[in-house]
């Protein structure tokens, strides 16, 4: 017990030092999570003088790789959130029949125009709905990304997606990725839906930018790993075990505090197809 002891303070003296030695600067941990909103890849044309309704216009940078009338799949429209901050969101109807929705919060350095194209092949794979929206401050949001506008934004994309289309809990599966986890799980630790999927997921800002870091700081951001034990909805976690933006250790990580987690899906390529075939298997 003595040596247990020893050595845990041993542990704890040591990231002290390196706290103190290394200080964790805003900027240093920005370096690896910094929001990357890019410039904006598409725009919302009012479809009448209310201003009410919009269609999507997306533009060159946006890739768009259907059809034209494909288009008229995709409605648009802006939400508030409780921090004031106007945010888009896009509700995809890929099929008639969906019995779910993914609510899909997307990764840094990408706005709805560049995932609109991904989102309508998914969906159709899968026979599912996609409801997503931007974080404050990416595509033609208003404000500026941060933890508390995350949060706000993710809680102002639930209530539009449950009040405007009448879709029960139990029929929306939470898709989070990358830095889009951090709102999914928070989220999550408050209302019980049908799944939730984590694909690379990270620990804590600290624990990114300090791999060595065992514990969560007053001052960390994105606290994931103290809120997903609170998540009682099924837990499905991708990661890629030679990840190297965020390390393979903080999808296990996440995967071992989860307190519903199903058979987690560790790989080396995630690409379209093996995303589509996890997320069927979730399903059924």
């Amino acid at each position: 017990m003595f040596v247990a002891a020893k050595a845990n303070f041993c542990l704890y003296f040591s990231e002290l030092c390196c706290l103190f030695c290394c200080p964790p600067f805003p900027g240093r941990i920005a370096a690896k999570l910094a929001f990357l909103p890019p410039e904006p890849t598409y725009k919302f044309v009012p479809c009448d003088e209310s201003s009410t309704k919009y269609r999507i216009q997306y533009l060159d940078r946006a890739e768009w790789q259907f059809g034209e009338r494909d288009k008229e799949s995709v409605e648009s429209f802006f939400t508030r959130t409780s921090r004031g901050n106007l945010i888009p969101c896009i509700f995809i109807k890929c099929c008639s029949n969906a019995k779910y929705t993914l609510l899909f919060s997307h990764g840094n350095a990408v706005d709805l125009g560049q995932m609109s194209s991904f989102y309508m092949g998914l969906g159709t794979r899968i026979n599912c709905n996609i409801f997503s929206y931007d974080y404050s401050g990416y595509g033609i949001s208003a404000g500026r990304p941060s933890e508390k506008n995350l949060y706000a934004d993710i809680e102002a994309a639930w209530h539009a997606l449950r009040n405007r289309y009448g879709i029960s809990p139990e029929n929306v599966i939470l898709y989070g990725q990358s830095i889009g986890t951090v709102p999914t799980i928070d989220i999550a630790t408050r209302y019980e839906v049908g799944a939730v999927i984590l694909h690379s997921p990270l620990m804590s800002g600290m624990r990114v930018a300090f791999p060595n870091t065992k514990r969560t700081w007053f001052f960390d951001v994105f606290p994931s790993i103290d809120k997903v034990s609170k998540v009682q909805s099924p837990v499905l976690v991708i990661h890629g075990t030679e990840d190297e933006v965020i390390d393979f250790s903080h999808g296990l990580g996440i995967y071992e505090k989860c307190a519903k987690a199903v058979e987690p899906l560790w790989v080396k390529v995630l690409g379209i197809m093996m995303w589509n075939c996890t997320i069927n298997t979730s399903i059924d």
